[in-house]
């Protein structure tokens, strides 16, 4: 049983980026708590995976392909998501990530920063991420007066990281549209909220925190150091933040915020 504070019966939500590793914990979270879920992402075998694991836990799932940096892809699987378990009423934009062209090296030059390499991280992480599906999905939400939007930032969006500065200012990108469109649909009935993880091990940073014998790299071993918890976070310690901006009760007069789930990250200043 779930408390009615947290109830998403009723609900249909759907995650960009849910065969990722933190996307498919919220997707799962959210399932949990009664939503219908539609995982959305380029990846059938994961999708298909998260969605068996949402059933064999009671809740109601399907996996939709969709390109977030084309519209067309995204109204279709608006289309195929609507007809199959209902109009969109939760959004939950995990899409994301760097690339290695964009990351400084040690020592390196930025006036060295390739444009391309830049361009394609704030496409991955602002249009297709943010802008694109809030675009589409939102537009339902809109014409039914109710909806939660929720973008995954990063702690990196507040405070620059070093080497991976196009990634850090695509995700203050995220934070600063996520407030622009709270302000702009606060009386439409559709809410827009950010969380900024701090280090979450995933797939596109995990060579990044650990060594093939999976200790700690030099880098993880300072992000540890820095973080006053001791540790990296866990993809199931999202869940509670993101049920909670989804939960149209428990969260009815949040809008424009940015939640931190960083371990205490960004509370240490040297």
């Amino acid at each position: 049983m779930h408390s009615d504070l947290f109830n998403l019966d009723g609900e249909t939500a759907v995650v960009i980026g849910g065969t990722g590793v933190l996307g498919g914990g919220l997707a799962e979270a959210l399932a949990g708590h009664g939503a219908r879920v539609a995982v959305v992402g380029r990846h059938a075998e994961r999708g298909a995976e998260r969605v068996r694991a949402i059933e064999a836990a009671g809740g109601t799932a399907l996996f939709q392909t969709a390109d977030a940096l084309n519209r067309d892809s995204l109204l279709a699987a608006r289309e195929v998501i609507s007809s199959q378990l209902a109009p969109v009423s939760i959004l939950v934009n995990a899409a994301g990530g760097n690339r290695p062209a964009a990351t400084l090296p040690p020592g390196s030059d930025f006036c060295k920063l390739p444009l391309a390499a830049w361009q394609e991280v704030f496409d991955l992480n602002l249009v297709g991420g943010v802008l694109l599906p809030s675009q589409v999905f939102g537009e339902t939400m809109v014409a039914a007066g109710r909806g939660s939007i929720i973008n995954i930032a990063s702690l990196s969006g507040i405070l620059p990281l070093s080497r991976v500065i196009a990634y850090s200012a695509a995700k203050a990108a995220v934070i600063n549209l996520t407030k622009f469109l709270a302000r702009e649909w606060a009386t439409r009935g559709v809410r827009v909220n950010s969380i900024s993880p701090g280090f979450f091990p995933a797939d596109q940073n995990r060579a990044l925190l650990f060594n093939p014998d999976g200790s700690p790299t030099e880098r993880g071993r300072q992000i540890i150091g820095h973080t006053p918890m001791a540790r990296f976070g866990e993809p199931h310690e999202l869940a509670g933040a993101a049920v909670w901006l989804a939960a149209p009760r428990a969260s009815s007069f949040v809008t424009g915020q940015n939640i931190v789930v960083d371990g205490g990250f960004t509370s240490v200043t040297i």
